[in-house]
């Protein structure tokens, strides 16, 4: 392709005269280097968006068009579809002096077009292979409508459900977080960034997000560097050992000073420690933000974050507008803004774009690749598996095909709030509502469908839920006429279902909650249900864990589903009906109330631990409810039962750097094959700082039949034995461990060995 004045290839052809240059540069991107004015590369350090799509923030860019034909611009997001990213990198190669091609970013959190489970939900299969495939498929698609760049994975550990944000991440535990990151990453990335149906990804948010203080978003962090270290960092760490190729810095602050301007963050930890070779992008007008947070003018938190190693500002145009002067007056060097434009340049190198700037420009693919039956068909698989059994009353469950059900819920026939939370890029409209699910799986079934109440009956809620839409209509009829609807027509019924929950828009970011409750316009719909005598199964939408400590206690079945995706009324009727035994298992601990966040399995000890479940005056527990939480991490039930038995180490010592390996028998019980999450749980009896109860250290998701028994293996590796101490070491220490398996975090079978 040719270029006017300047053509990328012949300056790709004399790049062997730097090839001196230090080992881990590239050569060619060190020759254009070499090329560009200050400008041009402050240029690449501007990521805009044109708007259109969900914007994460209160301004949108704009002059977008003359910006990048001018080189002000290294990145776009929010735009989609081969004709319009074509339109873009014709700009920036065909109309600016260098002709350097853009990357296209966008937000695909669970899915493009083909949206799966939100990650809190698709965390709760515990399915590596299953969670790298959706990614997989996310980056087909997307890369089919010339999307080269994903801000995902989000691997945030969240341990206060009022966090609205929590619906996108794996939940609370470290180790699982880990697992889950490098499945994605694989999933996006492939084992080639070249490829046309992979993707880079973005991890975030770096770091501690999901600590944010009281659960409302975007609020301060403050915490100690042991428990970043051994509680918060790992899924990071995780990620940047995958090989992910951009990171994204949090809003929140750390230590003080915010992660977009955090010295110690980006650069000490991330990049010398860490030994990260990508690039720093900020997350949405996040440098802009730090003028809030009282660290200066534009011009002084953008020097602030250049220096402290961030290398893309996105959408606040603080480095566009700011860094050549800084420059000047010698706030910021010529090198420190060399050093962020390689980084950038080299991403798009990697991505193939300087080979090929139209790589990912094909209008043949998305219909080829967008929404084809397999997708979808994974999607289905996906979200049933995502499900959690959290109660079975009278093994009301599953239901026979023939069954006369009063479908009940503002949710059953609802296309609009299926798809969940960060879904921008997806069609509520291609969704399958729970009415229609039912429909196609048991066409037999006598279907009454009647609404009973508004998913909440607040006025000033519903406005603020539904900025991105009508997620949540009131309905004209009173809330009385609605409710003798529905009670009517659970009493003519062989049983209700009634589908019950949160409206999509009530998690997600900026919907933090102090209520974590059912509505209240719900609650008293459930209870009427009950009154009727027929027996009810609660399907129960939400993207976070939920208090339900009163409906727990009702003669009520429950299925939480979370937001399924696209698939949503087919996957819950598979599960229904018992085309699939549910298996899903919370990655998140339940609390009982409010009070008691933040909850979670991995607490730590005290000097005063309450050793009963009955109140004793002085030692940690409250007057009120017990310690424990409602629903332990792990939890979930099966239509069929496991029983565990025969736990063996395969040695009772082992040296420092050596493994382990734990066998149980697992036997399937129960009347249905089904799969069981077997979990192992480690406790180090004696360590130089205070330690959780048990930390997750393993898990393998293992399919049994009905009768039939399986022996499980999962080994310890040494890794799996150390921790940060308090000289922030990663070490094992000598002493006694012990290991619990079992199918929750309550589990107690146990045996012990010891390390020397």
């Amino acid at each position: 392709m040719k270029i006017k004045k300047l053509n990328i290839l012949s300056i790709f052809l004399i790049s062997a005269v730097f090839s001196a240059q230090a080992q881990n540069t590239i050569p060619q991107v060190e020759a254009l280097l070499k090329t560009m004015t200050i400008e041009e590369k402050i240029g690449q350090l501007n990521l805009v968006t044109p708007g259109g799509g969900i914007a994460t923030g209160s301004v949108v860019s704009d002059n977008v068009e003359e910006k990048i034909k001018t080189g002000q611009v290294g990145g776009l997001f929010g735009i989609t579809g081969p004709e319009k990213i074509k339109i873009a990198q014709d700009f920036a190669v065909k109309k600016t002096r260098l002709g350097i091609p853009l990357m296209f970013g966008s937000d695909i959190i669970h899915g493009y077009k083909t949206t799966f489970p939100i990650p809190l939900g698709l965390s709760s299969s515990w399915d590596m292979d299953l969670i790298k495939k959706t990614a997989q498929i996310a980056a087909l698609e997307a890369t089919a409508d010339g999307i080269n760049w994903n801000f995902s994975p989000m691997v945030d550990i969240a341990r206060d459900p009022r966090w609205g944000r929590i619906a996108e991440g794996a939940g609370e535990d470290p180790y699982l977080g880990s697992q889950i990151a490098k499945a994605m990453i694989v999933g996006y990335q492939g084992e080639d960034l070249t490829a046309s149906n992979t993707m880079m990804a973005c991890v975030k948010h770096f770091a501690l997000y999901g600590a944010s203080e009281a659960g409302r978003d975007y609020n301060s962090v403050d915490m100690s560097r042991i428990k970043m270290y051994n509680e918060y960092m790992p899924p990071y760490k995780a990620a940047i050992d995958a090989g992910v190729g951009s990171v994204m810095s949090s809003f929140n602050d750390i230590d003080g000073i915010p992660a977009s301007g955090n010295k110690w963050l980006l650069t000490d930890l991330l990049r010398d420690d860490w030994n990260f070779n990508g690039f720093v992008v900020s997350d949405y007008t996040s440098v802009n933000e730090m003028i809030a947070h009282g660290l200066g003018d534009l011009q002084a938190v953008s020097t602030l974050s250049l220096k402290a190693g961030l290398d893309m500002d996105m959408v606040g145009e603080g480095f566009l507008t700011t860094l050549k002067k800084s420059l000047d007056e010698g706030k910021v060097t010529d090198e420190e803004i060399t050093m962020a434009c390689r980084r950038i340049l080299e991403a798009k190198f990697k991505l193939g774009l300087f080979e090929n700037p139209y790589r990912y420009i094909d209008k043949k693919r998305p219909a080829k690749d967008i929404l084809k039956p397999e997708n979808r068909r994974v999607a289905r698989e996906a979200a049933t598996k995502s499900f959690v059994l959290l109660k079975n009353h009278n093994n009301v469950l599953p239901l026979k095909k023939e069954v006369n059900i009063a479908l009940i819920g503002a949710l059953s026939d609802n296309k609009n709030n299926m798809l969940g939370t960060w879904a921008p890029t997806g069609d509520f409209k291609l969704s399958i509502p729970i009415i229609e699910g039912f429909k196609n799986v048991a066409p037999k079934a006598t279907i009454t469908y009647a609404k009973g109440a508004n998913i909440t009956d607040d006025e000033v809620i519903a406005k603020n839920v539904n900025v991105f839409g009508p997620r949540i209509v009131i309905d004209k009829r009173s809330p009385e006429e609605m409710l003798i609807e529905a009670v009517e027509v659970a009493k003519k019924a062989d049983v209700v279902v009634a589908v019950v929950g949160e409206a999509t828009e009530m998690t997600g970011e900026s919907s933090s909650k102090t209520d974590i409750r059912i509505p209240d316009s719900q609650k008293k719909l459930i209870h009427a249900l009950v009154e009727t005598g027929t027996p009810v199964v609660l399907v129960l939408m939400s993207g976070r864990p939920l208090v339900i400590e009163e409906e727990l206690a009702l003669p009520v079945s429950i299925l939480q589903v979370w937001f399924p995706g696209v698939e949503a009324g087919n996957a819950i009727a598979d599960v229904i009906f018992g085309d699939y035994n549910p298996s899903g298992k919370l990655t998140a601990t339940w609390p009982r109330n409010v009070g008691q966040i933040p909850i979670y399995h991995s607490i730590k000890n005290t000097g005063r631990p309450q050793p009963t479940t009955t109140f004793e005056k002085f030692k940690s527990n409250y007057l009120d409810a017990p310690n424990s939480p409602l629903l332990p991490f792990g939890y979930g039930l099966s239509y069929t039962e496991f029983e565990y038995s025969n736990l063996k180490l395969n040695a009772s010592e082992i040296q420092q750097n050596k493994s382990i390996t734990v066998s149980v028998d697992v036997k399937n019980i129960g009347n249905y094959d089904g799969e069981e999450v077997v979990q192992l749980y480690l406790r180090d009896i004696v360590r130089s700082v205070t330690q959780p109860n048990r930390q997750l250290k393993g898990f393998k998701k293992v399919f049994i039949k009905k009768g039939e028994t399986q022996s499980v293996i999962i080994e310890l590796k040494p890794e799996d034995l150390k921790f940060y101490n308090s000289n922030l070491e990663f070490v094992a220490e000598s002493g006694v461990f012990e290991i619990f398996v079992g199918t929750n975090s309550e589990a107690t079978m146990k045996a012990s060995f010891i390390l020397k």
